[in-house]
């Protein structure tokens, strides 16, 4: 380290040596030292200051991101990898300037102690002995600084030398302040210099934090937690070393105030950030974190912690756990629902449910059905649990297992895995690539999901899963409700239109909203927006700028539906409007009544879909169960929907035709998946 120090420290030493020897003082001689390795070091300052401005600018990406696939860290560091990439920004770029200030530090450190070695370049042997004739001990790390003092003090009069009249000529004073003394060894007007160094790295820190194009976007506990740090090194530099070692620091955080105005003036970050989009992405965020975290929303934060922490202990508790059941949140329970129910009257199973919702109604469901044992877990908790479960099955909807943060069991290898599908859409672009590769057993909706999950497993050479003809029990729970619906309602003077789009990009509501609502708004129609719940969650500001805009218009014509307690605008409804949103079909089968579907960016998870030589049910049912229209040309929306309600007999028998052939075992699927997962443990216990 001392001889990578010595080399650091020879083009340092010249470059102070000429400085000293251009102005003859040593203060001065700091500052413009201090000047020049600022103007040695300016392109590299140039490409961090544009590095900077390039994480910022993509930042509001960054945010959207985490803020999509909140929880699912792996997903965020993979796409946001790709992010830099893209953009070519080199996250250890930021770490360049700390490691020059360092080495440029000890290098000033080690020039102001040893002047003699670098201001003077005396053979290190001469000094030596010019120490020993001053009685000076050279196991000092100041020997050097004592050394001079001690010869301008007059230690070597008489003594034949060619050092002194040099040495005799070093200026070591500066605006009051000998460079060489230690603060902490003098004390008395020396007690400034490291208030001066604390104070300077203060203002650094102050004008960083406002104007430091990255600085600035740094949380307030980075930048306080930064400003603490820094000013605690400046105190100490200005105690315990020598005053020259404080003043290098307190010239350095001038001249880097300096440099970043002057590259803020001339590559203003204003002209390539978009400040609003990062302010909308940074409320986004803070929204999802919000309501994972529930603080400051969630008046029981701290008791659902110390349930979560009860629970957690309960479920790890019991031995011999047959059946698992995990849910994200309380509205998931209606896919289990009919499974549930057949299992709880035809066996005396007890089923463990796992949900990440404090307030999932399944904890009420328990009060009445004991063998029903409810756990709440939240997202973080679940990564350990999952990986330490045991149980003979767990069930789940939630796909992407052992990809992401839901991991399969390392405690128990041979559970199985049964995913039952929330939608009755594709799976090969409606999930992510490989989203059910880690499944035992699939759960099927019909036999286009059949055939997607053959022909993935042929195409990337997967083992065979087990692919139960299940069905879609919530499809059964709606048509019944729509049956009943139908035959209850009351047609009213104007026909109900509902507007329900999915939160993806490019959605309606961001999109074409208000081509809908200026085309169909009428007075023989009712317009009812429903938004997905996930977009007012991740975007309550936009969904309030479009009720708000539309207030005015609220009443007969127009509603604004965001209690998603009940589905009875979509029963009701006699014509559905929607992008690519799952509620389609569950609409158009429950009803018989067709949509229009607007052809927004496609909702698609999966970018290599097309591997798989099977076209996905989103496109191949759109202008079968209804039309399909580009947003430019939703001007014709008003006729396209006179159009479909005059062929509303017609689409009833189309749609009643495509419900037979989309979808297993109606009106039966709980009992089908019901008596898999009792004769699967029947076998496991065989076996055991």
């Amino acid at each position: 380290m001392d001889l990578i120090l010595y080399y650091i420290c020879i083009p340092l030493g010249y470059l102070m040596k000429w400085c000293w020897m251009l102005v003859g003082n040593y203060g001065w001689a700091i500052i413009l030292f201090t000047l020049a390795t600022k103007l040695v070091l300016l392109p590299l300052s140039v490409w961090i200051h544009k590095n900077s401005i390039q994480m910022v600018k993509i930042q509001p990406e960054i945010n959207f991101l985490k803020a999509n696939h909140y929880g699912d860290m792996d997903t965020i560091a993979e796409e946001q990898s790709k992010l830099f990439k893209k953009h070519k920004y080199r996250p250890m770029l930021s770490l360049i300037p700390l490691v020059a200030q360092i080495v440029l530090l000890l290098g000033v450190v080690q020039i102001i102690y040893h002047p003699l070695d670098y201001l003077f370049a005396i053979d290190p042997a001469h000094v030596a002995e010019l120490a020993e004739l001053c009685g000076i001990d050279t196991a000092s790390s100041s020997y050097q600084l004592e050394l001079i003092e001690a010869i301008k003090g007059g230690a070597l009069d008489g003594v034949k030398n060619s050092v002194s009249p040099l040495i005799q000529s070093f200026d070591g004073d500066f605006l009051g302040f000998n460079l060489s003394t230690v603060p902490s060894e003098v004390w008395g007007i020396y007690v400034l210099m490291p208030i001066i160094a604390g104070l300077s790295s203060w203002l650094m820190c102050f004008t960083q934090n406002l104007s430091n194009v990255l600085q600035h976007e740094q949380s307030k506990l980075n930048q306080h937690g930064m400003t603490i740090l820094s000013v605690g090194i400046s105190l100490y530099l200005g105690i315990g070393v020598p005053a020259g070692i404080a003043w290098y620091w307190v010239a350095s955080n001038i001249f880097s105030i300096i440099q970043m105005y002057i590259l803020n003036a001339v590559i203003n970050p204003k002209k390539y950030v978009d400040y609003d989009a990062l302010e909308r992405s940074r409320k986004a965020l803070a929204d999802i974190e919000a309501l994972e975290h529930g603080k400051g929303k969630d008046p029981n934060y701290r008791e659902n912690r110390a349930r979560e922490k009860k629970d957690y202990k309960r479920f790890f508790s019991v031995v011999n756990k047959h059946l698992v059941i995990y849910s994200e949140k309380s509205g998931f329970y209606k896919y289990f629902e009919a499974v549930i129910n057949e299992l709880l009257a035809r066996s005396n199973i007890v089923i463990h449910y796992i949900t990440n919702d404090p307030n999932d109604a399944i904890f009420t469901l328990a009060e009445q059905q004991p063998r029903i044992k409810p756990y709440y877990i939240g997202l973080k908790k679940m990564i350990p649990l999952m990986m330490k479960a045991e149980a003979d099955i767990i069930v789940m909807t939630t796909p992407d297992l052992d990809k992401y943060y839901i991991k399969r069991s390392i405690m128990k290898k041979d559970i199985e895995y049964v995913y039952i599908p929330h939608d009755m859409m594709s799976i090969h672009m409606g999930f992510r690539e490989g989203a059910l590769d880690a499944f035992d057993t699939i759960f099927c909706v019909g036999p286009h999901a059949i055939r997607e999950i053959r022909a993935t497993e042929e195409v990337y050479k997967l083992p065979a899963k087990k692919l139960v003809e299940f069905g879609y029990p919530l499809a059964d729970k709606l048509i019944e409700a729509g049956k009943a619906e139908r035959a209850a309602h009351v047609a009213g003077p104007r026909k109900e239109i509902l507007i329900a789009p999915s939160w993806q990009d490019d959605n309606l509501l961001d999109s074409c909203i208000d081509a809908l609502i200026e085309n169909l708004y009428c007075d023989e129609y009712h317009l009812t927006v429903r938004p997905h719940p996930e977009y007012v969650k991740r975007y309550s500001a936009r969904m309030q700028a479009i009720t708000e805009k539309y207030d005015h218009l609220v009443g007969e014509g127009l509603t604004f539906e965001l209690d998603f307690t009940a589905n009875k605008s979509v029963y009701s409804a006699d014509l559905l409007i929607t992008d690519w949103s799952g509620i389609a079909l569950e609409y158009c089968f429950a009803t018989r009544r067709p949509a229009i579907f607007v052809n927004t960016k496609i909702k698609c998870m999966n970018p290599n879909w097309e591997k798989i030589n099977c076209i996905p049910t989103e496109i191949t049912l759109r202008d079968v169960v209804g039309v399909s229209v580009d947003k430019d040309k939703l001007s014709q929306a008003r006729d396209i929907a006179e159009d479909l309600f005059a062929r509303a007999d017609e689409f009833e028998i189309k749609i009643g035709e495509v419900l037979e052939s989309h979808i297993y075992n109606q009106g039966k699927a709980g009992q089908v998946g019901a008596n898999y997962l009792l004769n699967s443990l029947v076998e496991k216990r065989k076996k055991s």
